[in-house]
């Protein structure tokens, strides 16, 4: 038996996964243990749920692999600040104490890290202890340490979880050690890179320095700005394309880079940048203004241009019709449907944690395959749902920890909750039934999603016919900007009948038109802007946007069944296949994690009903202080 740990961190999201015999056991961001957003700190939750929940001795792993090199990323920097000095010499004082401390000897850090856990796993380890013929000190023994390269852990992620023996390979992102945008071909088990764009030409860093000027913060305001884009109008696309960027017929691009600050200094745009775009970057989290809708959009479109670009002369130098796709733009859900839509490739999966967070599953995967020279195992489909036994490795996305309904119960009795324990039969027609009647739930079931979608395991759910839903949930409960639009989840046998979509969407990846025969059609004069939030556009308007699109999660009876039969009793009830789901968390939160962190989601905003396993607590019915405590430090932490 083959154990192998992959590792992410020390930027942004940090992960880990392990991985038995080539099989995705568990896989955890290292934000749902810490409640910090996009933690980038040595992911040591994240890795002690990994060997917990498969009863795993650390010493007994294989292999530990570390998603990127940090040497190559150094070199970057180097010639980074020298190519642009004296311009980036303040930033150059910044970056190197960390990276002379720490990032250069990456191998002992990680060996310190991995030596406490040890310790604190084996209480007797004598047995497990060599002598340092140094330090004259016995240590506990770390397994071998191995490195991947930034995109080759990403392009691992997106082919070998993939139901392709065969496919195409596209990673773009911000920028790994100098790669920002590759191409591979997956065969046989075996991964050939195809051709690279370097640093500092970048699609997702164009796109960021897009989401800094319009006033969201980089490495997590990119959805906003993605959804922010249909309100507007893409009047600066030209300008973006005639100024900033260079697409090329061969499939390339290459920046401007007087336009952009980020190589080597503090922002992401400069003083050219501004004065092209008329005005200054726009206050974080200001009011939101048309200025920014219309740079919204029209960088959006610039973006799905030279995605489509790429794409399409990697079809010519493949010839596949399988495309796999991976890296922090592979989340653009808009991008993505445009791709699947009027690309050239058949079939498109992609990696549902497809930033950095999934690379720890593509590190190990990659040493799985290549150093332990392993075959890539074919998918068998399921009787119960033989379209969903096609899909993929990643079992749902839910690789995350799990929780008893006793240990629910033992978290709402330490708080002195009111709560029911339903039986099966009753639950699902209780819930579906308050989804019936307008309410919001939290449902909090099984393992943890694994990536930045919440696929029905933690959730908050609503009714998607509901025309005040969009605005309550995001006002009152998700505390975020009232413009955010909401995905279905949808019956896997129903998405055909609601939306422009012929494949399945498990990952809620790919945005597809609301089916024309629901769309109501606006009469008179249109309105622009955010006025566009009050018109009713559909007979599902909580999840319809702006342009008659929605963002769709097929659900799957094989990969949730708990969920797909909730669902399913709110069609009995309603004769709608389909609720709202968003992520179960507020604005500057990670997804919950435990029965607490879900407690105290629930009382700190407006939602009336929480369902944790078959444990359920009405808002209505909880004590006064301790819904004023869970606010307070609610309100503190903002």
């Amino acid at each position: 038996m083959t154990k192998i740990l992959g590792i992410s961190a020390f930027y942004h999201d940090s992960a880990a996964a392990l991985i038995i015999d080539g099989d995705i056991r568990c896989a955890a961001q290292e934000e749902r243990f810490s409640r910090i957003k996009h933690d980038p700190s040595f992911p040591i939750q994240a890795i002690q749920y990994c060997l917990q929940s498969t009863d795993t001795d650390l010493q007994s792993i294989d292999a530990i692999v570390f998603y990127d090199k940090p040497l190559l990323k150094f070199e970057r920097l180097l010639e980074t600040y020298l190519a642009t000095a004296p311009k980036g010499f303040l930033s150059f004082l910044r970056a190197m104490p960390i990276w002379l401390k720490e990032k250069l000897y990456l191998k002992s850090v990680l060996r310190t890290h991995l030596r406490k856990l040890i310790h604190q796993q084996r209480a007797k380890a004598n047995s497990s202890l060599y002598y340092d013929e140094v330090t004259k000190e016995k240590k506990p023994k770390v397994p071998q340490l191995l490195f991947c390269e930034h995109h080759e852990s990403h392009a691992a992620a997106a082919y070998f979880p993939s139901p392709f023996d065969d496919a195409a390979i596209l990673c773009l992102d911000g920028v790994g050690e100098w790669a920002t945008s590759s191409a591979w071909r997956g065969q046989s088990g075996n991964l050939s890179p195809l051709f690279e764009i370097h640093f500092p030409h970048s699609l997702g860093l164009l796109y960021s320095a897009f989401t800094q000027y319009c006033g969201f913060k980089v490495n997590s305001g990119e959805y906003k700005l993605m959804g922010l884009a249909p309100y507007g109008e893409p009047i600066y696309t030209d300008l973006i394309k005639q100024k900033l960027v260079k697409i090329r017929e061969d499939g390339s691009f290459s920046l401007d880079m007087d336009y952009f600050d980020y190589a080597a200094g503090n922002t992401m745009t400069n003083a050219k940048f501004h004065s092209l775009f008329e005005g200054p970057a726009h206050p974080l989290d200001a009011d939101t203004t048309q200025k920014q809708m219309d740079l919204a959009r029209s960088i959006q479109v610039v973006t799905e241009e030279i995605v489509l670009n790429i794409a399409q002369h990697l079809y010519q130098q493949t010839g596949c019709k399988n495309l796999c796709l991976a890296g922090g733009v592979a989340l653009n859900c808009v991008s993505n449907g445009r791709l699947k839509r009027e690309g050239p490739f058949k079939n498109i999966w992609v990696q549902p944690a497809a930033g950095d967070a999934g690379s720890a599953i593509g590190a190990a995967l990659q040493v799985w395959h290549k150093y332990f020279q392993n075959p890539k195992t074919s998918l068998v489909s399921t009787d119960e749902d033989p379209e969903f036994g096609a899909l993929d490795h990643m079992k749902g996305g839910y690789l995350g920890s799990s929780f008893t309904s006793q240990d629910v119960i033992k978290a709402c009795e330490s708080k002195t909750l009111v709560f029911s324990v339903e039986s099966d039969d009753n639950l699902y027609t209780q819930v579906a039934s308050y989804l019936d009647q307008g309410k919001v739930l939290g449902w909090f079931q099984d393992a943890m999603e694994f990536g930045p979608r919440a696929l029905g395991n933690r959730s908050i759910l609503g009714d998607a016919r509901n025309t005040q839903m969009q605005s309550q949930m995001n006002l009152k409960i998700k505390q975020r900007e009232s413009f955010r639009p909401f995905a279905p989840a949808v019956l896997s046998e129903d998405a055909g009948k609601w939306f422009d979509l012929d494949v399945p969407s498990p990952y809620m990846l790919l945005v597809a038109n609301v089916k024309e025969e629901h769309c109501i059609k606006l009469q008179g004069e249109s309105a622009s802007g955010l006025e566009k939030l009050h018109q009713i556009r559909s007979s599902v308007p909580a999840i319809t946007h702006v342009d008659y699109s929605a963002r769709v999660q097929t659900v799957h009876r094989a990969s949730n069944p708990k969920f797909h039969r909730l669902i399913s009793e709110f069609k009995n009830l309603s004769g709608l296949g389909m609720v709202i789901n968003t992520s179960f968390n507020v604005r500057g939160e990670p997804p919950v994690c435990s029965p607490d962190d879900a407690i105290r989601c629930f009382l700190a905003t407006d939602m009336d009903v929480l369902v944790m396993q078959n444990v359920v607590l009405l808002k209505s019915e909880q004590p006064a202080d301790q819904i004023e405590l869970a606010k307070t430090v609610r309100f503190e932490k903002d």
